[in-house]
């Protein structure tokens, strides 16, 4: 049977996570909560699922990387140090007419992706568009490198760029909004403290350098990995889960020796590509995109990008954060964050290289790559229709379904004794409601890779018909196979 599928549409994606218990709206019952979500049975599965690969990827194929757990309270004078206090802020403006606020770089390549849509409907091939539309990204990224707020003012108004509510170009000045949430820390209000919600985990990683290296005996280089919650009172929270406010990260800390960082830049954004890729993943959904700007703490930086529905976004950011980072914590401190080389018998402040990728992004990733709409031909002449996950099998919330074909006969206590084999080494899931067909497209739509359906012919010679997610293909074996079966296909 020959497939056609529907192209992927991120509203389609988001229907799809609520409908089939992945993603739902933090607090729907009393109206939801502006980019907050929670994630649900099937989700939280796979969003551990995708946590652990990293997480292992990370700490244990790698014997010079160890994982730590900060906290998400940390002294204020963390951030001061950091420069998150001073300087961590986006470029905003708002709309006169709707009162719609806008990022300023999101605004302008909104408008950017209408003119390349222009040209590609254009009789003459939309050059002098496409041009237009380049030229207009070059000048961005040049006046936000610069911080010249008025320069890309100017920008906005010169091509015209409108409100898409309203439809007006009546814009504000661009002004600077600090992202940090802050909040109290104390017993009696007089004496709270004013704390932050930590905006990143990279800190939590560096005031512990000291700790880790001398208690886990590590030589550089090394790195420390930590997953955690970050908060950021993102004023323009968008594009389902793919901006929150609170989100989750997945990063690596890599302590190298002054002079070293370019190799070991070149190292890791070679070794994340690989990772992503190691998902099966097509490599032409991905690219690299280098820093015009770069942060203050970054002597090199570049994201790894996906083509999300909504075009190439940031996955995960790789940056040479200098000395930056212990320095200024050596310095608000005073306490030494130093490393002794024996081999040069010198003590420095190492440099670092972070990779950091945010988890609520891979798991929209993950959604986005696998969901599927399928048309299939049926070799009588006629269709039918099935909507699919093609989860990574290593990632998959279920990796097997127990189907006994019915309710009697012995079949479910036949299925119940699979089960039991099975669940210590993987989830599973086991159903006896409804026709087999029906609950073959259910699994389908969570991306369960593998049904098993115990029949009659089972109590005669312990085989079963094993059904493969992808393929939809079947085929009949030892039901005493099956565990090994599966676990192949999730080494």
């Amino acid at each position: 049977m020959s497939k056609t599928v529907t192209d992927n549409t991120l509203q389609a994606i988001i229907s799809h996570a609520k409908e089939y218990g992945f993603v739902f709206p933090s607090s729907e019952i009393y109206d939801g909560l502006s980019a907050v979500y929670d994630y649900g049975p099937y989700g939280a599965q796979l969003k551990k699922n995708i946590r652990d690969y990293w997480w292992k990827s990370m700490t244990q194929m790698n014997d010079h990387i160890v994982g730590i757990d900060a906290a998400i309270f940390m002294h204020p004078t963390t951030w001061k140090a950091s420069g998150h206090v001073d300087s961590f802020s986006d470029p905003l403006i708002d709309n006169k007419d709707s009162k719609k606020r806008y990022r300023v770089d999101h605004l302008i390549e909104a408008h950017a992706d209408k003119l390349n849509e222009e040209a590609a409907k254009a009789a003459d091939g939309g050059a002098a568009l496409r041009d237009r539309a380049t030229q207009l990204l070059a000048d961005m990224d040049t006046l936000l490198a610069n911080d010249d707020f008025a320069g890309l003012g100017a920008l906005i108004q010169d091509n015209k760029i409108q409100c898409s509510i309203s439809g007006t170009s009546n814009w504000t000045e661009i002004r600077q909004f600090n992202l940090m949430f802050s909040t109290e820390l104390g017993s009696v209000a007089e004496d709270a403290n004013t704390i932050y919600l930590r905006p990143e985990t990279a800190q939590g990683i560096f005031v512990n350098f000291l700790n880790v290296q001398k208690t886990a005996r590590m030589k550089i280089p090394f790195g420390i990995a930590q997953t955690g919650k970050a908060f950021r009172n993102e004023i323009v929270a968008r594009q389902f889960i793919f901006r929150m406010r609170e989100f989750e990260q997945m990063e690596m800390q890599f302590f190298v020796k002054p002079g070293t960082q370019k190799e070991w830049y070149e190292h890791w954004k070679n070794e994340r590509m690989n990772w992503h890729l190691s998902l099966g993943i097509a490599a032409d959904k991905y690219r690299f995109h280098d820093h015009v700007k770069l942060a203050h703490y970054a002597d090199a930086a570049l994201d790894i990008e996906y083509e999300f529905p909504f075009g190439f976004k940031e996955v995960e950011g790789i940056h040479s954060r200098t000395d930056y980072d212990l320095t200024r914590h050596q310095e608000f401190s005073k306490k030494k964050l130093q490393y002794f080389d024996t081999e040069i018998n010198q003590h420095y402040v190492p440099y670092v290289i972070e990779t950091s990728i945010g988890l609520d992004r891979m798991f929209l990733l993950i959604l986005s790559n696998s969901y599927e709409e399928e048309t299939i031909q049926k070799e009588d002449g006629t269709t039918d229709s099935r909507v699919v996950l093609h989860l990574p099998t290593k990632l998959a919330p279920l990796k097997l379904a127990v189907l006994p074909l019915t309710k009697k006969d012995g079949l479910p206590e036949l299925a119940k004794a699979l089960m039991d084999e099975c669940k210590p080494s993987f989830h599973c899931f086991y159903e006896e409601k409804d026709a087999i067909g029906k609950r073959y497209r259910r699994q389908d739509a969570i991306g369960t890779p593998f049904c098993v359906t115990i029949d009659h012919q089972t109590k005669e010679d312990n085989t079963v018909t094993i059904r493969f997610r992808d393929s939809m293909l079947q085929e009949r074996i030892p039901m005493s196979e099956v565990k090994a079966l599966v676990l192949k296909h999730i080494a």
